[in-house]
């Protein structure tokens, strides 16, 4: 097919480019979505991708556009726009940040982690940035308190400083590679809070739930835990093999006297050896589960089952939901 063929009439905008339930497929749509170019993008340019994509949903492709075209403004639609409500998303809380965002602060975190005021500041940048990218991924049809945000921001900081300072005190008598994986302890401990509490709505007052056609079914708790949950260990897995793994290459290198002579240059180098595990460990982490989460009828709460198999009977054995990001 030429750059400028003309789009097919089987052609929709709307379904994923690969095949979402292999792992492979989901790592090329999150490697597209997640790329750190498209923060680049002027605004002008990502509005007029999503009124191309709408125009393309309601049936009407602009004469001479190319399938190309199409799926590069798709692209930075779902890099920039809200997959609930197509809103546009804060540039810091968008996916296509976490490589330069993440970079610079997992990078301070891993070379500042020796005194306590330095763990206490760049955890906190952490946590505020966490908040922001939770806040703006969250499931948009159930909203949040600005008192919510405010509590969940606060809790997760305080677990995240809880366990940096607490584990910086026990690992001065530790062997000095101990030392540095605290940062990543804190980050994980944080996770498992900051994610629950920036989305409490959901598992207050559940999810909505579809059939395979969209179909809406009601609401349910049971999704929400399972989406945040795989949520959770998304973001872990995201953080982990940078927290993990460098702190021992930088372990080693500082021992060659040639480093020891540019100590300036370590927080640099950190840095840009995490945006080296990032670029490929964000699509890949929110490759481990599908976007488009599924629950076994069985799994749901009785009331929810018993309402769905009185109007479907079993014709629908799973429901979907999506978990956010």
């Amino acid at each position: 097919q030429t750059k400028m063929a003309t789009v097919s009439l089987s052609f929709n905008i709307d379904s994923p480019r690969w095949d979402q339930s292999t792992f492979v497929g989901r790592l090329k749509h999150f490697l597209n979505i997640t790329d750190p170019r498209t923060v680049l993008v002027p605004e002008e340019e990502l509005d007029q991708a999503k009124a191309l994509v709408e125009s393309c949903r309601a049936g009407l492709v602009p004469p001479g556009s190319s399938q190309e075209q199409l799926l590069y403004a798709k692209k930075l639609y779902d890099s920039a726009f809200h997959p609930d409500s197509g809103e546009k998303m804060n540039f810091i809380g968008r996916m296509s940040f976490q490589v330069p965002g993440g970079m610079a602060i997992t990078g301070c975190m891993l070379q500042f982690y020796r005194t306590v005021p330095a763990v206490v500041f760049w955890q906190w940048v952490n946590q505020s940035f966490n908040a922001f990218v939770n806040y703006t991924n969250r499931n948009a049809a159930s909203p949040i308190s600005l008192r919510q945000i405010g509590v969940a921001y606060v809790t997760a900081t305080s677990a995240a400083l809880a366990t940096a300072v607490g584990l910086n005190f026990y690992t001065k008598r530790a062997p000095p590679l101990l030392a540095r994986w605290v940062p990543f302890a804190a980050v994980a401990a944080a996770n498992c809070v900051n994610i629950p509490m920036m989305r409490q709505q959901e598992i207050i007052n559940g999810i909505t739930v579809t059939d395979e056609n969209n179909n809406e079914l009601g609401r349910s708790r049971r999704a929400a835990v399972k989406g945040i949950a795989q949520v959770v260990l998304s973001r872990i897995t995201m953080a982990a093999p940078g927290m993990i793994i460098l702190p021992v290459i930088m372990e080693r290198l500082e021992k060659f006297t040639f480093m020891q002579r540019i100590r300036v240059l370590h927080a640099p180098l950190q840095v840009l050896l995490c945006g080296g595990f990032l670029l490929f460990m964000v699509p890949a982490a929110c490759a481990l589960f599908p976007q488009r989460c599924s629950l076994a009828l069985a799994d749901l709460e009785v009331e929810l089952r018993d309402s769905i198999m009185a109007k479907h009977g079993d014709k629908v054995p799973y429901v979907y939901f999506n978990k956010g990001l």
